[in-house]
């Protein structure tokens, strides 16, 4: 066995028997390589090795420290299948990964954690985004990027501040994202809703709307829809930011999925907006984890100085550990890696859930079902009338089948689709086509 191999398994098990705590630091290279009479460029290969396994991790001009150990988590329930829960199946969430993350940013930043940043984020971090952004076709000056807590923080403060325009009324389509829908209500903010299907929106209806409705800002999900799971052809992007331009409105793109694209000729709004209208928005909530609550907003110089304002006395700044964290995630590697890794095990669900609802959709008159080039993690299925969507839902609960209805995701003065939605990112691949056995055979009880 090379010594480089030895050595490793040593320190190994060292760690792993507890011999060193969460934290404690190594011997120096020197000292390692007395201890175990091996030269200097063997620790090193050793230590660099332990530290893609993420065992331990460096802190520049200190040493190399071990990094927490990672806790057991709780299996979920297998006997349940759910259709209904959005987040990222916990199975793929970048447990040991962050925490090396987490603990390398206490240690390089450690002088910074403990004072306010800015408002605008961890400016290391908006450089490294800045860079990414532009991997989905969003060129913007990093002086444009704001780290905000989630997409709901931006959200609620582009409702808040004054636009340029002069106008109040938000737009959002109808169905949309239910805890802006709720927010929007409950602050009793004016807004209107328009229509969308699997086939986009009516662009006519959207100029009349844009036209008369003095409409401040027009809300869209345009690529992989929550919770539709539609996107926006590239020509309907291109004739809405037109119309956007034409009737004096701002555009809010929320690009929560862009990671999961998989088309690399789609491009968001904000590529063919030329006249500075879009504000964008993206989350690594759905790709990491829930928990990590960072979002990017970009914002146009018109409203950069009253975000910046509004931002610093809701909450001064964003998470400074979760930023460096984050910073460190994506410099590393470590959020490419795991993006291709989550990327294709949600295409193999979505792929197998379409291929299911095609399959009944084509022998059954149940349900009408649009299937997707390019699916994300959601999509949705629209019930014959006679067929009340929370009867289905009861009757699947019943039999462990988790699935869930629209309501939410409608205003309340808005006529609502008889929709069922299905969501597969925690949904496990191998009871996929079972579930969806399942809710054909309750269709074809209630449709009897």
């Amino acid at each position: 066995m090379h010594k480089y191999l030895q050595l490793q398994n040593e320190l190994e098990t060292l760690i792993e028997s507890l011999s060193y705590r969460d934290g404690d630091r190594l011997p120096s290279i020197r000292e390692l390589a007395s201890r175990y009479q091996c030269s200097k460029s063997t620790v090193i290969r050793t230590l660099d090795e332990l530290e893609k396994r993420h065992l331990i991790y460096s802190v520049d001009r200190s040493g190399y420290y071990v990094v927490k150990k990672q806790r057991k988590i709780q299996p979920a329930d297998t006997s349940v299948i759910d259709f209904s829960t959005s987040a990222p199946d916990p199975d793929l969430f970048p447990y040991v990964d962050f925490q090396h993350c987490i603990n390398k940013a206490i240690e390089t930043y450690k002088n910074d954690l403990f004072i306010y940043g800015t408002t605008q984020g961890l400016p290391s971090l908006i450089a490294v985004i800045a860079k990414l952004l532009g991997n989905h076709q969003v060129f913007t000056d990093p002086g444009n990027i704001f780290i905000t807590s989630g997409v709901q923080q931006a959200l609620s403060l582009l409702c808040s501040l004054p636009f340029p325009n002069g106008k109040e009324t938000i737009l959002i389509e109808q169905p949309s994202y239910h805890l802006f829908i709720e927010s929007l209500q409950v602050r009793k903010h004016p807004v209107v809703g328009i229509k969308r299907t699997a086939q986009g929106i009516d662009l006519e209806e959207l100029e009349s709307i844009f036209r008369t409705g003095e409409i401040k800002f027009f809300y869209s999900m345009p690529r992989y829809h929550s919770p539709l799971g539609t996107t926006y052809s590239r020509k309907d992007k291109q004739r809405i930011v037109e119309l956007a331009q034409q009737y004096d409105v701002y555009l809010v793109e929320d690009d929560y999925m862009a990671d999961l694209e998989h088309d690399s000729k789609a491009d968001p709004l904000f590529t063919y907006d030329r006249f500075s209208r879009t504000i964008y928005l993206k989350s690594y909530s759905k790709i990491i984890f829930p928990g990590l609550r960072l979002g990017v907003a970009v914002i146009p110089d018109a409203l950069k100085d009253s975000f910046n304002q509004h931002k610093r006395l809701m909450d001064i700044d964003s998470s400074m550990l979760s930023q460096a964290a984050l910073e460190i995630y994506l410099k590393s590697g470590m959020f490419e890696r795991h993006k291709q890794k989550i990327r294709s095990s949600y295409q193999r669900r979505s792929n197998l859930l379409m291929a299911s609802l095609n399959h009944f959709a084509n022998q059954e008159h149940l349900f009408t079902f649009q299937p997707f080039a390019y699916p994300g993690i959601h999509t949705h299925i629209v019930l014959n009338d006679s067929t009340p969507v929370h009867a289905v839902i009861n009757q699947l609960k019943k039999r462990s089948i988790l699935v869930d209805a629209t309501d939410k995701n409608y205003l309340v003065s808005f006529p609502q689709e008889n929709i069922l939605k299905l969501n597969v990112s925690y949904a496990k691949e191998t009871v996929i086509e079972q579930g969806i056995e399942v809710l054909m055979d309750v269709l074809r009880r209630m449709h009897r």
